[in-house]
C-alpha cells in the first residue's frame, strides 16, 4: 500500500452538507485505508451553536476510515483561518494532505486520483496543486487531466514544499503584480481573480483561496486538472460562507479512475483556451442571467 496522504475534512454548521460528503468519501476506494482528521470550527454566535453541535456528533460517530481524529475548535476562526492552521499542521506532519470542504461529494476514485498525482509529482516543484474539480468545458478532445495556471479549491491537495510559498499577506501579494500579470492571472479577464484580491483587501471577502492561487501563480507554479470533475459542489444553494445560489458550476461526477497523467510538465494551451472559452460564456445570454437572477432572488426570499 502506497503511503497515503491525511484527508483535511473542514465543517461548520451545515449537518445536512457535512452528512453527504461524508458519505461520499466513505465510498471511496482508498478510504478505509486513509487518516481522516476532521477540523470542527466553533461557533460564531449563539445561534450557530445547536447546528455546530449537531455536526460534530456527526464527525464523532464517522467510521470507514483507517483513522477519525476530530479536531474541534472552541473559539470561531473562521474558514480561512481554519484552512490555513489545519493543512500546516498536516503538512508539517505528513508532508501532504487532501483537502475537502463540507458541500463536496467526490467520486469513489477521488482519493486515488489524488494519491495517484501526489506521488508521481512529488519532487517536482513546478507542480504546486491538485485539483479535483473542473468545469463542464465542451472540449472533451483534451487529455484526461492537463496543467493548467489557477488553483480551483473544491477538492484539492498539495505537498510541504508548495504549501511553504503560500503568502497570507495580501499586500506583498498585490506589490507584486503588474498589468501583464494581472491579465494573465485572470485568464485574459474572464475570471474575476484580480477583484477577489483586491475585495480581500478591502475586507469584502476572507478569501484563503485566492491567496493562494496568487502564491503559486506568482512563483510560476502549476496546478493538475481533470477533465471530468471528480468533485461535485453541492454548497451553492446560498448556505455557504462565499457562495451565491447558482448551477452554473454543476457537473456529472467521474465514475472512472484516471489513467494518464502528463508526461511534460507546462500548462496545457489547449485546456487554457477550453477553460477560458468557459469562464467567458459562463454566465449565458442577458435573457439566460435575467432568468436566473429573478429565479436567485425568488428562491432568497422564500428562506
Amino acid at each position: 500500500m502506497q503511503n497515503l496522504a491525511p484527508i483535511a475534512l473542514f465543517v461548520y454548521n451545515r449537518p445536512d452538507h457535512t452528512r453527504r460528503t461524508l458519505s461520499y468519501l466513505q465510498k471511496n476506494l482508498l478510504a478505509e485505508d486513509s487518516r481522516l482528521f476532521i477540523f470542527s470550527d466553533g461557533a460564531k454566535t449563539d445561534d450557530d451553536r445547536a447546528s455546530v453541535q449537531e455536526v460534530r456528533q456527526i464527525a464523532a460517530e464517522v467510521t470507514g476510515f483507517k483513522s477519525v481524529k476530530v479536531i474541534s475548535r472552541k473559539q470561531n476562526m473562521g474558514l480561512a483561518n481554519s484552512i490555513i492552521s489545519g493543512v500546516t499542521q498536516l503538512v508539517n506532519e505528513y508532508g501532504k494532505v487532501i483537502v475537502f470542504e463540507d458541500d463536496l461529494l467526490s467520486s469513489p476514485y477521488s482519493l486515488r486520483f489524488f494519491n495517484d498525482a501526489l506521488t508521481r509529482y512529488d519532487d517536482n516543484d513546478e507542480v504546486m496543486h491538485i485539483g479535483a474539480y473542473m468545469f463542464d468545458i465542451k472540449d472533451k478532445t483534451l487529455p484526461e487531466t492537463f496543467f493548467f495556471r489557477a488553483a480551483f479549491s473544491w477538492g484539492w491537495a498539495t505537498w510541504a514544499r508548495a504549501w511553504k510559498n503560500f503568502e497570507p499577506d495580501i499586500d506583498k501579494l498585490i506589490q507584486a503584480f503588474d498589468k501583464e500579470k494581472i491579465n494573465q492571472f485572470s485568464i485574459d479577464g474572464t475570471m474575476n481573480f484580480w477583484k477577489q484580491m483586491q475585495d480581500f483587501k478591502a475586507g469584502k471577502n476572507n478569501s484563503w483561496a485566492i491567496r493562494w492561487y496568487a502564491s503559486i501563480f506568482l512563483k510560476k507554479g502549476l496546478t493538475l486538472n481533470p477533465l471530468h470533475s471528480f468533485i461535485h459542489n453541492i454548497g451553492h444553494d446560498g448556505s455557504g460562507v462565499h457562495s451565491n445560489i447558482e448551477n452554473m458550476y454543476q457537473v456529472q461526477i467521474a465514475q472512472q479512475a484516471v489513467k494518464q497523467f502528463p508526461v511534460i510538465v507546462q500548462e496545457n494551451e489547449q485546456a487554457y483556451h477550453a477553460i477560458k472559452y468557459f469562464l467567458k460564456n459562463r454566465k449565458g445570454s442577458f435573457l439566460q442571467r435575467s432568468l436566473r437572477f429573478l429565479k436567485q432572488f425568488r428562491i432568497k426570499h422564500l428562506l
